[in-house]
């Protein structure tokens, strides 16, 4: 047990606490624990990081990626946030209403999605957008 809890990155010490005493990353990682218990080799992930805010998000990733790296997973991860789907993907399948409307690698399916639900999905996916900060100018500059 102390195992798996090092190698999801919590302190041994922990196992003994309750569950409303963990945060949510922490108990997201508690969960990871639980389905590498039993050693498999493929394992599901259905909105793992919805409910996590952006940095625990990031950690609970990195986590999953490392121990894919780590232990040979294959994950089917399944989410509804694209840019957490092209992180964590080697392949996609975009659905819609239950039917595959694509199925490609993830660099082409980004690249040049082909069918008009996957070029709206991608188009929604929030941008880092740089604003430059507006000039301000002195009677100097006049």
């Amino acid at each position: 047990m102390s195992r798996l809890l090092n190698l999801v990155g919590l302190d041994p010490e922990t196992m003994d606490r309750f569950p409303h005493s963990f945060s949510g990353g922490q108990k997201q990682r508690i969960c990871i624990a639980r389905a590498l218990a039993l050693n498999p080799r493929f394992i599901i992930c259905d909105e793992s990081v919805s409910a996590l805010d952006v940095s625990v998000q990031a950690q609970v990733l990195n986590l999953l990626k490392n121990l894919q790296t780590e232990l040979r997973l294959t994950y089917l991860f399944i989410s509804h946030d694209l840019s957490v789907v092209k992180f964590m993907s080697d392949r996609i399948m975009v659905m819609n209403q239950g039917r595959i409307e694509e199925l490609g690698t993830a660099e082409d399916i980004y690249r040049n999605p082909q069918k008009i639900y996957t070029q709206a999905l991608i188009a929604s996916i929030p941008q880092m957008q740089t604003h430059r900060s507006p000039r301000i100018t002195t009677e100097h500059d006049r």
